[in-house]
C-alpha cells in the first residue's frame, strides 16, 4: 500500500494540505482559549496516520478519467483527499466512542486520551465522561474542518463541476452517517436466530457506512473533478460498490484475525467488541451446535482472553465461515477489477487504480 500511494508525491501533498488546515485551526482555537489546543493535537496525533487510500481513490480516479498531474486542477483533487481525510478523522472519533474502543493504530483512541489526562490531572466528574465529550467535540471539529476544506478545494472550479463534486460528498457523509446508525441498530437487534437475515443486516451496514466513503465516492469525486461524463462517472460508481464491501469484508476479517503488530489493535478486538459482521453470521450459520453456543455465549465479552480470542478464531475457521468470507472477498474484488479494467481510463491512473484495487482487498492493516 505505501507505494501505491506514494506515487506522484501523493501522500506528502496530501499530508501537507492536512498540516495546513491543522495549523490554521489550531491558530483558531488559541485565540479561543489556548488549553483547547488539546484537541487540534490530539487531531494532529490522528491524521498522522492512516493509509491515505481514500484520498488515493479519488486522485488516481482524476488521473485516469484526464486529469493533469500539475496545474490548479491537480491542487483541487489534492485538497479534496485532504477534505476525505479530515471527515475519515470525524467518523473515526466518533465511531470510537461508540464502540468504546481502546486503541486505535496502535496508540490510544482519543476518549481514552482525554479520559486518562482527566485522571492524571484530578479534575473534577467522571474522567471517562469527559473523555467522551472531547472525543466528540473533536469529531465534530474535524466535520466541520472537513466542509472548510472541501470548499476550498472546488473554489477555484467551473460551477458547475464544482457543484457536482460538493454533491457526491455531500452525499457521502448523509450515506456514512445513516449506517453508523444502522450499525448502532445491527448491534441493538436479536441475533443469531436467523443468520441469514443477520448476514443481510450486516452487508446493508457495509454497503451504506463504509463502501460510500472508502471507495465508491472517492472514485466518483475524482471523476467529476477531471469532468468526467456521466457515463464515465457510472462506471467507476458500479466498480465502487464490490470493492467497498470487499474492502469492509477484509477489515472485518483483520478484526478477527489481524496481527496486532500490524493493525496497531489487540488480537480479536472484534470479538470483545461483539461486532455483529458477515464473519459472525456465516459462522452461526455453519457451525455446529458448540461453536455457535460458544460465539453466542462470548461475543461481545470484553474480558475475553488471549485463549478465549483463540477458541473462539477456532470455532470461526472450522466451521468455514473464513474461507466463505474470503471466497466472498475475491468474488467482490474480482467484480470490481473487471469493471475497472473495462472502464474508458487513461494511464498512468488505470493501472494505479487497479493496484489501489488490488492493495484494498489484499492488505494486512
Amino acid at each position: 500500500m505505501p507505494a501505491v500511494v506514494d506515487i506522484e508525491n501523493l501522500r506528502c501533498d496530501v499530508d501537507a494540505a492536512v498540516t495546513r488546515h491543522l495549523d490554521t485551526l489550531t491558530a483558531q482555537v488559541a485565540a479561543l482559549g489556548p488549553e483547547a489546543t488539546a484537541l487540534t493535537a490530539q487531531a494532529a496525533e490522528l491524521l498522522s496516520g492512516g493509509k491515505r487510500l481514500r484520498a488515493a481513490f479519488a486522485y488516481w480516479s482524476f488521473r485516469a478519467h484526464g486529469g493533469g498531474p500539475d496545474g490548479p486542477e491537480r491542487e483541487a483533487a489534492i485538497r479534496t483527499g485532504a477534505a476525505l481525510e479530515l471527515f475519515q478523522a470525524a467518523a473515526l472519533l466518533h465511531d470510537d466512542v461508540m464502540d468504546a474502543s481502546d486503541t486505535r493504530r496502535g496508540l490510544p483512541t482519543a476518549h481514552r486520551a482525554f479520559e486518562a489526562r482527566h485522571a492524571a490531572e484530578g479534575w473534577a466528574g467522571e474522567s471517562a465522561r469527559f473523555g467522551q465529550a472531547a472525543a466528540i467535540l473533536l469529531g465534530d471539529l474535524c466535520l466541520i474542518a472537513a466542509q472548510q476544506e472541501i470548499a476550498q478545494a472546488l473554489a477555484p472550479l467551473p460551477r458547475e463541476r464544482a457543484t457536482a463534486v460538493r454533491a457526491a460528498f455531500d452525499a457521502m457523509q448523509t450515506e456514512v452517517i445513516v449506517g453508523q446508525y444502522l450499525d448502532v441498530l445491527v448491534q441493538s437487534e436479536p441475533w443469531g436466530v436467523d443468520p441469514a437475515a443477520d448476514e443481510t443486516r450486516a452487508r446493508a451496514v457495509i454497503r451504506a457506512k463504509t463502501t460510500s466513503y472508502s471507495v465508491r465516492q472517492p472514485l466518483v469525486m475524482g471523476a467529476l473533478l477531471a469532468g468526467a461524463a456521466d457515463a464515465q462517472v457510472a462506471v467507476v460508481a458500479a466498480a465502487g460498490l464490490p470493492l467497498g464491501e470487499a474492502f469492509q469484508l477484509r477489515d472485518d476479517v483483520l478484526g478477527v484475525f489481524g496481527d496486532p503488530q500490524v493493525t496497531g489493535k489487540p488480537a480479536g478486538d472484534d470479538l470483545r467488541e461483539g461486532k455483529r459482521t458477515v464473519l459472525a453470521a456465516r459462522t452461526m450459520a455453519a457451525g455446529t451446535a458448540e461453536q455457535r453456543a460458544l460465539l453466542t455465549a462470548r461475543l461481545g465479552d470484553p474480558h475475553l482472553t488471549d485463549d478465549d480470542v483463540a477458541a473462539l478464531r477456532a470455532a470461526v475457521v472450522a466451521s468455514g465461515a473464513l474461507d466463505s468470507v474470503e471466497a466472498v472477498i475475491d468474488a467482490l474484488a474480482d467484480d470490481a477489477i473487471s469493471r475497472l479494467q473495462a472502464a474508458q481510463l487513461s494511464d498512468p491512473g488505470r493501472g494505479v487504480l487497479l493496484d489501489l484495487a488490488h492493495a484494498a482487498v489484499e492488505r494486512a492493516a
